[in-house]
């Protein structure tokens, strides 16, 4: 098994591996391509045997939840397992998400059935929710009432700004979840608000495999495009040194001492294994992360001030 660097979530006090693993990819249709139940449990024992020891999900993902529940669900002691609420339970990523007491506990339940499993150890609001939006109907008061039952140890959102600094003053949420990569550096110092006030941060996204966007919802996904065009704008293929984009952009996430854990999707096994490669090397070298950054921000990917 490949040793991974592990850090602790925030004040949750769980210990995750710096790679974590995503899970979307798993589910197929409609949230990604069609995988058999027979490879997607290959895949999911291979991310626990190669040391990855962190599951993110959704009840959106189509049968992901389901797939590690029959897969992995005898070795549930073996990863932390987080997942979303918010979701419509046996409604697919194209349906609009209900975020009031009722739901928000349907979608709970759905997901502790679906995994097997008695406890999910961090529930995300499934959006970057306002707090009249969280609120509203009960829905964080229901998650809270699942806590308390033990269903739900510690919550969380998948945030983005401008709300994300509302969230963290609130002092409610446990966990962040958030977009950022080296091609995707708006979120950089909010981030570190987040672990300063001792909540764990979570990073999708770190390496920015080409998912399409749309620049109007600027701080969630950018185009292919316009990800590139950041890459190629810092010229930073003269600083890989003989390492692929993927490991380059992979260390530089971990580099970020506010992230806890990267989480990365995959359905395929050799990129698996060349992510648990890349990210057993740990973060990139300081001074070249510095370079980095200091030719990234001549382009559009650097970090938003405070207001």
């Amino acid at each position: 098994m490949t040793k991974l660097l592990q850090r602790t979530l925030g004040r949750t006090g769980l210990s995750v591996t710096v790679l974590g693993f995503g899970a979307m990819d798993l589910g197929g249709p409609p949230a990604a391509n069609a995988i058999s139940d027979s490879d997607a449990k290959e895949v999911l024992n291979a991310v626990l045997d190669g040391g990855i020891n962190f599951i993110d999900t959704a009840g959106c993902y189509g049968s992901s939840e389901a797939r590690i529940g029959q897969a992995i669900s005898a070795r549930r002691d073996e990863f932390v397992l987080a997942t979303k609420c918010g979701c419509i339970p046996g409604q697919g990523m194209g349906v609009t998400h209900a975020y009031d007491s009722t739901n928000i506990r349907a979608g709970i339940e759905h997901s502790l059935r679906s995994m097997k499993t008695d406890r999910i150890d961090v529930a995300q609001f499934h959006g970057s929710l306002t707090r009249p939006e969280w609120e509203a109907s009960g829905a964080l008061d229901e998650l809270l009432k699942l806590k308390k039952e033990g269903k739900v140890r510690f919550i969380g959102i998948s945030g983005i700004l401008p709300n994300l600094r509302e969230q963290i003053a609130s002092g409610v949420f446990d966990v962040f979840q958030v977009p950022y990569s080296a091609v995707q550096r708006e979120h950089e110092q909010v981030l570190q608000e987040a672990a300063d006030s001792g909540a764990g941060v979570i990073v999708r996204g770190g390496v920015a495999r080409g998912a399409p966007g749309d620049w109007n919802k600027r701080y969630y996904m950018l185009t292919g495009e316009e990800m590139s065009g950041r890459w190629e704008a810092a010229r930073l293929d003269e600083l890989l040194d003989g390492a692929s984009r993927m490991e380059f952009m992979l260390r530089f996430a971990i580099s970020l001492p506010a992230l806890d854990t990267a989480i990365i999707g995959t359905k395929n096994l050799a990129h698996l294994r060349e992510n648990i490669v890349a990210a057993s090397k740990g973060p990139l070298p300081a001074d070249l992360v510095a370079e980095a950054k200091r030719r990234l921000d001549g382009t559009a990917s650097k970090p938003v001030s405070a207001a």
